[in-house]
């Protein structure tokens, strides 16, 4: 009888090693600090003190109940729900159809994938510089494209409202969230056997029944960790939102956690919002996991 050579045993932990060393210098490491934050006293000059009995997560919870009160923070969570569904759900449908074209053979097909995981590969507060210049009023990019077209006569302010501003920041999330689900099935995809396209032309199937009864089953796992990922990256999203309009007006373009920010660095409530913060990573968790129950569930059917 074989036996397995005695460095193959640890051999795949020393792969896995590099990965483990950064995830727990930049993931494990500040959620850790960030639960001690929570339960510990926090100056006003930021000096960190001792346990306080959980009195941050009671202040916040004053807060919230002080918050349903007010009628900024109705906004703030209807934008808050508004941007995640609206991100990811959009994202994820035109991610998917990108993946697909990404995926059919074409000439330039490596160009077109390299100009796609470009709005990923750049930074977010790059990104929402640039739109933020472009959507300006009288001198952005945008207007001037279109005057110099002749598609317009006289420059349109794009940031009419906040309504307006606020589907603009949903918009650039989209747009920079749609490479990362694209190269997410992209590869779910490409681990598709040829076969199974093989036997259902071979049984009469058309390309919507090849999609609905080979692709989608077979692409569902990359789906929904693509999705989770999302839903996480999304709510903790904070560069497009504080980069376009830091909240502005009153707080009607603010998320729940830009609105953290602003409780943390402005207001000198560092206590408070990193307890909210703890509260909002447990909901995430609560969301993710039940997600993927739901959809294990569904599979295992």
């Amino acid at each position: 009888m074989n036996t397995i050579p005695i460095r193959h045993k640890w051999e795949p932990y020393l792969w896995l090693l590099p990965s483990l060393l950064l995830m727990s210098i930049f993931v494990v490491f500040p959620i850790g600090i960030v639960f001690k934050l929570s339960v510990s006293d926090i100056s006003r000059a930021g000096v960190v003190g001792a346990w306080n009995n959980f009195g941050n997560f009671r202040a916040a919870f004053r807060n919230f109940r002080a918050a349903f009160r007010d009628p900024a923070f109705g906004t703030v969570m209807l934008n808050t729900a508004i941007w995640v569904v609206s991100v990811v759900g959009l994202s994820t449908l035109l991610g998917f159809i990108t993946a697909m074209a990404l995926n059919a053979k074409f000439l330039g097909r490596k160009v077109a994938r390299s100009i796609v995981v470009f709005p990923w590969a750049t930074s977010l507060v790059i990104q929402a510089s640039v739109w933020n210049y472009i959507i300006k009023g009288e001198y952005g990019n945008l207007n001037n494209v279109l005057l110099n077209l002749g598609v317009i006569k006289n420059a349109v302010n794009w940031r009419a409202s906040y309504q307006i501003e606020f589907a603009w920041e949903c918009g650039i999330g989209i747009f920079v969230t749609i490479p990362f689900v694209a190269f997410t099935v992209l590869a779910g995809l490409q681990s598709i056997d040829d076969a199974y396209y093989e036997a259902a032309t071979v049984d009469g199937a058309g390309f919507w029944r090849k999609l609905w009864n080979v692709t989608v089953p077979l692409v569902k796992p990359s789906l929904t960790v693509c999705t989770v990922l999302n839903i996480i990256y999304v709510f903790n999203s904070f560069p497009i939102i504080y980069t376009i309009t830091k909240g502005a007006p009153a707080n009607k373009t603010d998320t729940m956690v830009t609105l953290l920010y602003m409780r943390a660095f402005y207001d000198n409530q560092k206590g408070s919002a990193t307890a909210m913060s703890v509260i909002g990573f447990a909901i995430l968790c609560v969301c993710a996991g039940a997600y993927m129950v739901v959809t294990m569930r569904k599979e295992e059917q």
